[in-house]
């Protein structure tokens, strides 16, 4: 996957520029699962455009699907090359009609579907030469990219952080007192000195005696950023644990989660994999596939197997518990991969329902 950096005066974009194409639909798992936006561009020489019932291209109903999933919670349809079709404002119109059908029955939260023509610069950055082009008097892509609101990181949950690693003999022995810190990212709520905590898998509870930023300032950190932490006691704490607010988390051993599957063979119940959440591998077995989501209706169908790049829901037992959450409260938490534990290949991406 390609990454893109640039900046205007109010604001600086990092863009992962996925494939459209069926067969990179992972490329596009991997851009989406981090994203704060999504453009989703529409090739409008593709589309039978003067048909006001126009059908439009699978992947733009996968991806928009799996922009859904992983929550992803600004999605903007741009038309583009309208300026190879004889009538513009007669394409967009019909393109446009039917991206906000197809919003609608997939409960879809559409922020803007804007004409552009990238290879002319209209309502890219700038307003067209034509004045009143496709009849869209809006803004142009990057001042709705501007405007855009920028995700909060899961700030108002319980605590929950992962453990990446663990510093044993500090050089900055001076302001952890001796003690390991145990670095990573928080992944939700917000830690600070004073907070019990209890460790996962372990059991054991302990009190934060120290949080230290990135550059080891000791202070208050939140989800989504960086931090070590130093206990009041030696508790075992090892790369993959978890440390959590007292009383919140329930372990599991089975789970029922939406899989968007990245294999090239196709997923079957009885199969085993590793499952990677936050950095703590287990077994998985996948016990059964629920259903296979059919993109062309966004029917749920009974499905014995889940092709490559296919979209699905399916229940799995772990072989040792993970504090997961629903996916639709937290990114982090109720978010795994699934690997091949043979060849290794990141296999499958799970959405904890």
């Amino acid at each position: 996957m390609a990454y893109r950096y640039f900046s205007t005066e109010n604001r600086k974009f990092i863009i992962g520029d996925a494939p459209g194409h069926e067969q990179y639909t992972r490329n596009m798992v991997t851009a989406a699962s981090s994203a704060d936006a999504a453009v989703v561009l529409v090739d409008a020489t593709k589309l039978d455009w003067g048909n006001p019932a126009l059908a439009l291209l699978p992947q733009t109903r996968r991806h928009s699907l799996l922009l859904q999933l992983l929550r992803v919670p600004s999605i903007v349809f741009a038309v583009n090359k309208l300026d190879a079709v004889d009538d513009a404002a007669l394409a967009y119109t019909h393109i446009r009609a039917a991206l906000q059908a197809f919003a609608a029955s997939a409960g879809l939260e559409v922020r803007a579907i804007v004409p552009v023509s990238a290879l002319q610069g209209w309502n890219v950055a700038d307003a067209p030469a034509q004045a009143g082009w496709c009849a869209y008097p809006g803004p142009t892509l990057l001042e709705i990219l501007e405007a855009l609101p920028v995700t909060q990181a899961d700030q108002g949950l319980p605590l929950a952080f992962p453990v990446q690693w663990v510093e044993k003999f500090s050089a900055s022995s001076d302001t952890s007192q001796g003690r390991r810190i145990f670095w990573g990212r928080v992944a939700a709520g917000a830690v600070q000195a004073g907070d019990t905590v209890r460790v996962f898998p372990s059991g054991q509870s302990a009190t934060v005696a120290q949080v230290l930023d990135h550059v080891r300032r000791p202070g208050a950190v939140a989800a989504g950023h960086g931090a070590g932490v130093v206990l009041d006691r030696e508790v075992d704490v090892s790369r993959g644990d978890w440390l959590l607010a007292e009383g919140h988390g329930q372990p599991s051993r089975e789970i029922r989660a939406t899989v968007a599957w990245m294999d090239d063979e196709p997923l079957v119940a009885g199969r085993v994999y590793w499952a990677l959440h936050g950095h703590r591998w287990v077994k998985a077995r996948v016990q059964r596939i629920v259903h296979r989501l059919n993109i062309h209706t966004l029917a749920e169908e009974e499905a014995s197997q889940l092709e490559p790049n296919a979209i699905g829901r399916v229940e799995l037992a772990l072989q040792q518990p993970l504090a997961t959450q629903p996916y639709a409260r937290s990114r982090t938490l109720g978010a795994l991969i699934l690997v091949d534990t043979a060849s290794h290949r990141t296999s499958g991406a799970l959405l904890v329902n």
